[in-house]
C-alpha cells in the first residue's frame, strides 16, 4: 500500500478548536515545529524533514498498512503554545509526538509521562534521557551533554598538546551561551564537570542571545581570562554572530560548538572566523554518502523543489532520523499486537540494539534504564571550509566507571 502522508500545517494563531477530521483507519501522530521563533534559523530545515520522512514512511506501507496521518504546527517556539497544540494532538488520538524545543519538552515530560505518550524530540536534552524520571521522552540522537563532553575531550586530544604552553600550564575553557534558554544550558554542568575532570581552568560564562548579532561585550569580557576554547552553546546564527566578533577583537581562542550551532550554514555566515571550529554531529550532513542519503535527497527535491539544494541542512537528516526511529518502534508495536504507546515504548524503541538508521548516525539502543542510544561520539573540524572527522570520542569505554552516573544530566 501506498500513499502520501496528509499533512496538516496549522499556523500558530489558529485556535485550539480547530477540528481535523481523522479516519480510524490512520495512525496520527502530531509534530511541533519552529519555523517562525527563536531557533527557526535550524527550526525551518527541520520542518521541511519531518513531512519529508513521513511522505517516504506512508510510500512505503505507513504502519503495517496503516496510512500516517502527520498533524504538523509552527509554534513559535513558545512553551504556552506547545502545552496548547499537545492538548489537541491528543483529541485527535495521536499515538505519538515528534516534539522540537528542550523548554517545551522538558515542561511536557510529566504530562507525556502520565498520558504515556512517546514524545520523540529535537531537543537532545541529557535531563530526557533517564527512563526513571522522563520515560516517553525519546531521540534518535547523542544527548547535549554527552556531545559536550565528546567535543571538549576531542579538543583535549587533538589541540592542547600542540599548544605551546602544553605542560607548562593548564588549558583555559570558559562558555558562551544564552542563560535563560534552557536548550542552550542543558550540557552546562556536564562541560564543566568534563572540564575539571581533564583538568582545564574554568573560566566566566558569558550571556550571549539566541537572537544576537553583536556580541563584542561578552567577547572582550573573555579577553581578560585568555580562553584557550570557547564552548558555543547557542544555535548557529548568534553563533556565527559571536565567532565574528572573537576574531575582529582578536580573542585568540580555538571554539567548540553544540550541535545546533554546527551545520552547513556555519562557514558561509561566520567565514574565516569559523576555521578549525569543532563539533560532534548526531548524523551525517546533508548530501554525504550514506545508505539512506539518496531517497533524503530524493523527497526533498519532489515535496520541496523550491527551496534549492545547497541551502538543505544537516538539520533535514536530524529530522529524519527521529522519524525512521519513530517509525520502525511504532512497526514493530502494532506487529506485537498493540499501537498504543505503552507498546510503542516497550515493543518498538526498547527492542532496538544498534538499530542503523542508514543516516551517518549513531546505532540506536534503547533500555527501560538508558535512553542514551550511545556513548560514542564522532566530533568534526571545519577545515577549509569543509567538516572533516577528527576524533571518535568512546566516552563509555573511556570512562566506564563514571558514564552510568551521568545518566541525566
Amino acid at each position: 500500500m501506498k500513499s502520501k502522508a496528509l499533512v496538516v500545517v496549522m499556523a500558530i494563531m489558529m485556535t485550539a478548536g480547530f477540528a481535523v477530521s481523522v479516519s480510524a483507519a490512520e495512525v496520527v501522530v502530531g509534530a511541533l515545529n519552529d519555523m517562525t521563533g527563536a531557533t527557526s534559523d535550524v527550526g525551518k530545515d527541520y520542518a521541511l524533514g519531518i513531512a519529508e520522512a513521513f511522505n517516504y514512511c506512508n510510500d512505503n506501507g505507513g504502519v503495517n498498512g496503516k496510512p500516517i496521518k502527520l498533524v504538523q504546527f509552527d509554534y513559535g517556539y513558545r512553551v504556552p503554545e506547545a502545552l496548547t497544540k499537545y492538548k489537541l494532538f491528543k483529541r485527535m488520538g495521536a499515538v505519538a509526538v515528534e516534539g522540537w524545543g528542550t523548554g517545551d519538552t522538558e515542561a511536557l515530560a510529566p504530562t507525556v509521562t502520565a498520558d504515556k505518550m512517546p514524545y520523540v524530540s529535537a531537543s537532545y536534552s541529557g535531563h530526557l534521557a533517564d527512563p526513571k524520571k522522563t520515560p516517553y521522552n525519546l531521540f534518535a540522537a547523542t544527548d547535549y551533554s554527552t556531545n559536550a563532553r565528546a567535543t571538549l575531550t576531542a579538543w583535549f586530544d587533538k589541540r592542547w598538546p600542540k599548544h605551546a604552553d602544553f605542560g607548562k600550564r593548564k588549558p583555559r575553557f570558559a562558555c558562551s551561551y544564552m542563560f535563560a534558554s534552557p536548550y542552550a544550558s542543558a550540557p552546562i554542568k556536564a562541560i564543566k564537570d568534563q572540564a575539571t575532570l581533564l583538568g582545564f581552568d574554568i573560566g566566566p560564562d558569558q550571556d550571549v542571545s539566541l537572537f544576537a548579532v553583536d556580541a563584542k561585550s561578552q567577547v572582550l569580557s573573555l579577553k581578560d581570562f585568555k580562553p584557550d576554547v570557547v564552548w558555543h552553546g547557542n544555535t548557529t546564527m548568534s553563533v556565527s554572530a559571536t565567532m565574528r566578533d572573537a576574531y575582529a577583537l582578536g580573542l585568540g581562542a580555538d571554539h567548540i560548538v553544540n550541535l545546533w550551532g554546527l551545520d552547513e550554514n556555519l562557514p558561509r555566515l561566520a567565514e574565516k572566523a569559523a576555521e578549525g571550529t569543532m563539533g560532534a554531529t548526531v548524523c551525517a550532513f546533508y548530501g554525504e554518502n550514506t545508505p539512506m542519503m539518496p531517497k533524503v535527497v530524493e523527497y526533498a527535491k519532489k515535496f520541496n523543489p523550491g527551496v534549492p539544494q545547497e541551502k538543505r541542512l544537516i538539520r533535514t537528516i536530524q529530522a529524519w532520523s527521529n522519524v525512521l526511529a519513530l517509525w520502525e518502534a511504532m512497526k514493530r508495536a502494532d506487529k506485537a499486537g498493540a499501537l498504543t504507546g505503552e507498546s510503542i515504548l516497550k515493543q518498538g524503541f526498547h527492542t532496538m540494539k544498534d538499530f542503523d538508521l542508514g543516516l551517518g548516525g549513531a546505532k540506536l539502543t534503547y533500555t527501560d534504564t538508558d535512553h542514551r542510544v550511545s556513548g560514542s561520539v564522532p566530533v568534526y573540524e571545519l577545515k577549509g571550509g569543509k567538516f572533516q572527522l577528527v576524533q571518535v570520542t568512546d566516552l563509555k569505554s573511556r570512562w566506564p566507571d563514571k558514564w552510568q552516573s551521568w545518566l541525566g544530566w
